[in-house]
């Protein structure tokens, strides 16, 4: 292997979302990336921790930056939306106040350094892969799809600084590279119900119905995202979507590792595509 970053799966990469996980290591792979696991990582609070303490909601995520610079990384792969944003807010927040750095460093036993570089999928692809995957892209993803970023990839935008608010491009980006038409659409930073896709189903279906329904009016074959959370809301709360909508969708919704996986050769099973409930027709099952 060429190059060695550090890795952070988070809880969803572990369960639900582990297509997620495999695709994004077996995509790695063929780029001679080795994304090592952060070890005795834990979970970053997400979206709740916040709701009981902010103490809580900042040590758990400042506890991964830790443990990844205790163990000799200075980059670190975040694929979910959610936890890269936890990471990196955390971050931020830690180097602007030195007495909540002190405290939490304090309650973690574990120094702070506060410079370890956060990646998203993207930036992690336009970094490592992107520039050799013209080259090693074997069957063009031909299909029309429009890349769904949802909330927390580019908010809040003074402190990720990645893309454009409203208008993000680089998942776009890289899909066009592998041979897919992009479709400009009005949906790309929508909320897509979140975390409540078991209290409130009816509110996912809704938020979640809008975003399929403006893709299928659109003409996509496929809904692409970076985010284990808008993945399973729009996927696996299909039905739900179909009974608000009253109509039956059909469009896949894939990780854009799955997607630049297959166009790069990698099978269906390698990459994880036998788990989504809304399968992609045009992806051999093999």
């Amino acid at each position: 292997m060429n190059n060695k970053l550090g890795f952070y799966p988070g809880c969803s990469l572990k369960g639900t979302s582990s297509e997620y996980a495999q695709s994004t290591l077996a995509l790695a792979k063929v780029f001679d990336i080795e994304l090592v696991e952060i070890a005795d990582w834990n979970c970053c609070g997400a979206t709740a921790a916040h709701n009981l303490s902010r103490e809580l909601a900042t040590a758990l995520p400042a506890r991964i930056l830790a443990l990844a610079e205790q163990q000799g990384l200075t980059e670190i792969v975040v694929p979910c939306a959610a936890c890269y944003n936890r990471l990196s807010v955390t971050q931020h927040e830690l180097n602007e106040d030195a007495t909540l750095k002190a405290n939490v460093s304090k309650i973690l036993k574990l120094p702070l350094g506060g410079k370890i570089q956060i990646l998203n999928v993207m930036q992690f692809i336009e970094k490592y892969i992107a520039g050799r995957i013209e080259e090693k892209t074997t069957k063009p993803f031909e299909q029309k799809v429009v890349c769904y970023y949802g909330c927390l990839l580019v908010r809040p935008h003074n402190i990720l600084q990645f893309d454009r608010l409203e208008d993000p491009q680089s998942m776009d980006n890289l899909m066009r590279k592998i041979g897919a038409t992009s479709l400009d659409w009005g949906y790309k930073t929508e909320c897509c119900g979140a975390g409540f896709s078991v209290s409130r189903t009816d509110i996912v279906a809704k938020l979640s119905g809008k975003i399929v329904k403006d893709a299928k009016d659109r003409g996509a074959e496929a809904i692409i995202v970076a985010c284990p959370m808008c993945q399973s809301n729009l996927d696996m709360r299909r039905p739900h979507i179909d009974s608000f909508l009253r109509i039956k969708t059909n469009i896949p919704v894939m990780y854009i590792t799955q997607a630049m996986g297959l166009a790069v050769g990698l099978s269906s099973k390698e990459l994880g595509l036998q788990k989504l409930f809304v399968a992609p027709t045009f992806a051999s099952p093999n």
